[in-house]
């Protein structure tokens, strides 16, 4: 009777090893999930950086043949330099709208899936009206991405703002760079069709669109009480400020961006570094041109302005990320571009490099005023609505400079006229960057 006793106990006690390794593979279980959730995020943000920029700058280098191919007057195809930055202003208002209804990982994937149709579908069509249609299909998912990126990094990587928003912002030159470099070859390698040179870069943006999916499904998979409230994928103290998504999109709903200061000067120093850039891109090798340079040289020479926006981005973004006031960071990128237009302005053809090279480093103001829209916001809600405010004012504001350039240019025959005004604008926006690089919070 005893034995029988025993031999039952025996069968009921929990065995030792069992009790050991249930808590062991509780605890693992939600860190390897937060550890692979952490890297998809990374890996589809690279992966959505890359492809905000080559719908614009892989046209440039076959423009002559598609508007051969597709009987588009000069007129258009001038238009098509302010389309972007118009459509990226209109589209962007509406992120915020889509972010709190369908949360801002859909919405990323959803524009995604745009840019990538697009790109399929516009190098085959025949005529000019769906060829830009089709363009504006894809620069809208580009518009909501650019919007919602930066919400992105405050919510996934609270803690490493600045080195995500340089890490996303040196994919996004490396993209921009590489369309412009590689299209024209793409094309060769087809037997000189410039169509398949131009949807070759569908296939990145296919490539990005599984990511977003994966961490769109992570989202509504629930293994947590804070599951649902995807403001952050670490633990302790920031993790916990940041489960409280529905009180965080509540608070940031009631935030009325276009009344503060803030919001305002980070919009301003967004227009004003766009307005540049844009200029950069349009003007600066017939600036080198009309100096006297070769057409190949002038190449080279606008490739240094971007190429060196790769690694400077990451750096600098890192950098400003660590820093409570980016002020000083902001004044001294708009000393460099001041310094790199009244070289243009007093001697081009002089020391061409060095012009190239200090505005090539003015142009990472922007990955700067990315990294202070995610700072400036308390929450990951208002964080959206700032950044939506701050690019679609800021867009628009960039519309009339490079086109006042154009003019200026065309009826003062030279560029001591047209690049006496964008110094004036690089002193403007010296003046906003102070201000929106203050340490304040909205």
């Amino acid at each position: 009777m005893a034995r029988d006793e025993r031999v039952v106990r025996d069968r009921t006690r929990p065995k030792a090893g069992a009790a050991r390794r249930s808590p062991v593979r509780q605890r693992q279980g939600p860190a390897r999930s937060a550890t692979w959730t952490r890297r998809l995020a990374v890996t589809a943000l690279v992966l959505a950086a890359l492809n905000l920029r080559p719908l614009v700058t892989s046209l440039g280098p076959v423009l002559e043949e598609a508007r051969a191919a597709l009987g588009m007057s000069a007129a258009v195809a001038g238009l098509l330099t302010s389309v972007p930055a118009v459509c990226f202003a209109l589209v962007g208002s509406a992120a915020p709208r889509l972010a709190r209804r369908y949360g801002p990982d859909g919405v990323v994937l959803a524009g995604m899936a745009a840019v990538a149709l697009g790109l399929a579908l516009r190098p085959f069509v025949g005529s000019t009206p769906v060829f830009l249609t089709l363009s504006g299909l894809a620069l809208a998912g580009i518009a909501v991405a650019n919007v919602l990126l930066p919400v992105v990094v405050k919510q996934r990587f609270p803690d490493r703002v600045g080195m995500m928003t340089g890490l996303y912002s040196m994919a996004l030159n490396l993209g921009a760079s590489a369309a412009a470099a590689v299209t024209v070859p793409l094309a060769g390698a087809f037997g000189g069709d410039w169509r398949a040179g131009l949807g070759s870069w569908a296939v990145l943006a296919a490539v990005a669109v599984p990511p977003w999916a994966a961490l769109v499904r992570d989202g509504r998979r629930p293994t947590g009480p804070r599951r649902g409230h995807q403001l952050g994928q670490g633990t302790g103290p920031q993790a916990e400020r940041t489960a409280g998504g529905d009180v965080a999109a509540e608070a940031g709903s009631r935030v009325r961006v276009a009344r503060s200061p803030m919001a305002w000067a980070l919009a301003a120093f967004f227009g004003l570094q766009s307005t540049s850039a844009y200029v950069i891109m349009g003007w600066l090798p017939q600036i080198f041109r009309d100096a006297g340079l070769s057409a190949e040289a002038a190449g080279l020479l606008f490739a240094v302005t971007s190429v060196l926006g790769v690694p400077l981005s990451f750096v600098l973004a890192a950098v400003a990320g660590r820093l409570r006031n980016q002020s000083g960071i902001a004044v001294l990128l708009g000393a460099f571009g001041l310094a790199g237009y009244a070289g243009l302005w007093a001697a081009p053809a002089a020391t061409p490099w060095l012009w190239a090279v200090l505005l090539g480093v003015a142009n990472c103001s922007f990955p700067l005023v990315l990294t202070m829209i995610a700072m400036r916001g308390r929450d990951g809600a208002t964080v959206i609505r700032l950044s939506a405010f701050a690019q679609s004012v800021g867009y628009l504001l960039s519309v009339p400079g490079p086109i006042l350039v154009g003019v200026l240019y065309q009826h003062s025959g030279g560029w001591h006229g047209p690049l006496a005004f964008v110094l004036c604008l690089m002193v403007s926006q010296i003046a906003a960057g102070y201000f929106a690089g203050r340490n304040r919070q909205i």
